[in-house]
């Protein structure tokens, strides 16, 4: 059975920090690329950071560069987002998404963890 169950969320002042974890089982995890998926309120869900399988080339979104850090330890089958300096906007639920490598079709997600940053 596979499950990507998210966690970390919570309530953070603007500024503050938090680390979200995504455990990953049922599945060979080093064979899918893993990626931190956000949705806010009213909008659509946009693609935060991106970590190929071996974890050797990250991408983020714009909105996020140089606060965010999506990192992944395979022998733990889990992915980390790390948010520092976070902002009201990165308010949101935070879904965990995983694509196996050699058919993107086969992809995977959590349940979403809640991040609300407000003062």
């Amino acid at each position: 059975q596979v499950q990507l169950v998210e966690s970390g969320g919570g309530l953070v002042q603007p500024g503050g920090s938090l680390r979200l974890s995504c455990a990953a089982s049922g599945f060979t995890f080093n064979n899918y690329a893993m990626s931190w998926y956000r949705q806010a309120p009213g909008k659509e869900r946009e693609l935060v950071a991106a970590i190929t399988s071996a974890g050797d080339s990250t991408n983020y979104a714009d909105s996020v560069k140089g606060r965010f850090t999506i990192s992944r330890d395979n022998a733990k089958n889990t992915v980390y987002l790390q948010m520092n300096s976070l902002k009201p906007e990165d308010t949101g639920v935070y879904y965990c998404n995983a694509v196996y490598v050699w058919r993107p079709t086969i992809n995977y997600w959590g349940q979403g963890t809640q991040v609300t940053v407000s003062s």
